[in-house]
């Protein structure tokens, strides 16, 4: 193998994982625009009555069943690891309808719900999109999930306070976007996560300290080859190779670059793109989300019983009517030792209180609508064409696991295994 001069743009999981394979084999530079690596995995720290407390704001959980390269390359790099609970609740209208499923009790939280027939006819309609909801796409792989509930004659709560409300979780998308959302797409990855039924659920967990811990691990073997507060400015291809170009015009020239930043971000920085280039990148859009960690308990159901891992609120003065508005109880999520409760909410109409706010971060999540799909389906007419690479979460379903897998693809494509796979 010719050892080649291989710039990486970002450091998310994707470009960690690109730089961790092929470090051995190539002469890598990791380029990061912030002064911290690690995009999504964001851990910060918070002082509480018993120290200090490690606290993730971005990538929080994962399984066994559906994370194979993440669990193993933490195997590989022995992270330490813990059990997580991923329980959801919802709380609508300030408390107006609230239950929770950490316990199957919880699930009339609310008193009232067993006395409610539409709760009843949204767990029926639970079941019976359960049963059903494999044929359907087997029948309509290209159907959206607003057709997906049409034909399937599901009702509104199951459809309000069910399906949208942890499809929009899992995203952090907007209700209203969720319903165009490809029923194929959400439906599989129910499937595959064990949402279609209530007794194959994968046991979570959670990386023991934040996800700094993984960060600092995978990136110690390369450590002079990362510069980190180094926003790139453009990307030229020539005859002689890649020119890298950086926000203080500093040029450098590689063989070959990988670009493992959001789809769009690469469009924007490469020079000259192709119609292929423009088409893939560009049909991929994003979603900004703010995140706010704080103890503004009105961000959690009114009642305890409906307090989960996940809570999904709407109405009142948490949201708007069909934006989402997602709390985080990072005590149930992580190993948190801290007396008082510690929230993670994402997209609320209005802050928390100002004296409860701890932090406050914006990140940008793909939108898997269907001209993203399509976009997915295309890569290989741009994937390694003229010298250029794409890794990135953007490339399946936004998750962990995914931008891991992405950059996996490209070192075999390069002719490299992943370690964690041999034996």
């Amino acid at each position: 193998m010719t050892r080649k001069k291989i710039a990486i743009i970002g450091s998310g999981i994707s470009g960690l994982g690109a730089a961790y394979l092929l470090n051995p084999h190539h002469d890598i530079t990791l380029f990061e625009k912030n002064n911290t690596l690690g995009g999504h995995s964001r851990t910060i720290e918070l002082d509480t009555s018993k120290g200090k407390v490690p606290v993730d704001t971005g990538f929080i959980v994962f399984n066994y069943r559906n994370y194979p390269h993440l669990t193993a390359l933490f195997e590989h790099l022995s992270v330490p690891i813990a059990k997580s609970d991923m329980s959801f609740g919802v709380s609508i209208d300030d408390g107006r309808i609230e239950y929770g499923t950490r316990k199957l009790p919880y699930i009339f939280a609310q008193k009232r719900n067993l006395l409610r027939p539409a709760f009843y006819k949204m767990l029926r309609d639970i079941l019976k999109f359960n049963k059903m909801a494999l044929e359907f796409v087997a029948l309509n792989p290209n159907a959206s999930m607003q057709q997906c509930l049409e034909e399937l004659k599901l009702g509104d709560w199951f459809k309000n306070y069910y399906l949208l409300a942890m499809g929009g979780a899992i995203w952090s998308t907007p209700l209203d976007e969720m319903l165009r959302f490809p029923a194929k797409t959400m439906i599989q990855f129910f499937d595959n996560h064990g949402l279609l039924t209530v007794n194959n659920q994968p046991q979570w967990y959670t990386v023991k300290g934040g996800s700094r811990e993984y960060v600092n691990r995978i990136s110690d073997s390369f450590k002079s080859s990362i510069r980190s507060s180094t926003p790139i400015k453009s990307v030229i291809r020539t005859d002689q190779g890649v020119e890298v170009k950086t926000a203080s015009d500093t040029v450098e020239l590689f063989d070959e670059v990988i670009f493992a930043c959001h789809s769009d971000q690469s469009l924007a920085l490469l020079c000259n793109p192709s119609e292929s280039e423009k088409q893939i990148l560009g049909n991929v859009h994003y979603q900004p989300n703010t995140v706010y960690v704080h103890n503004d308990l009105s961000f959690m159901p009114k009642r305890k019983q409906a307090w989960s891992s996940w809570v999904y609120l709407s109405g009142g003065r948490q949201s708007g009517t069909d934006e989402l508005c997602l709390t985080y109880w990072m005590n149930n999520l992580q190993p948190i030792t801290s007396d008082s409760p510690i929230l993670v909410t994402l997209n609320p109409k209005n802050p928390p209180d100002r004296s409860k706010i701890f932090d406050k971060h914006d990140f940008e999540h793909p939108k898997f609508d269907q001209s993203a799909i399509n976009a997915q389906n295309r890569i290989e007419e741009i994937q390694g064409i003229d010298k250029i690479w794409y890794a990135g979460a953007w490339l399946r379903y936004g998750f962990h696991e995914d931008g891991l897998l992405s950059a996996v693809k490209v070192a075999e494509k390069m002719g490299i295994s992943p370690p964690w796979l041999q034996k």
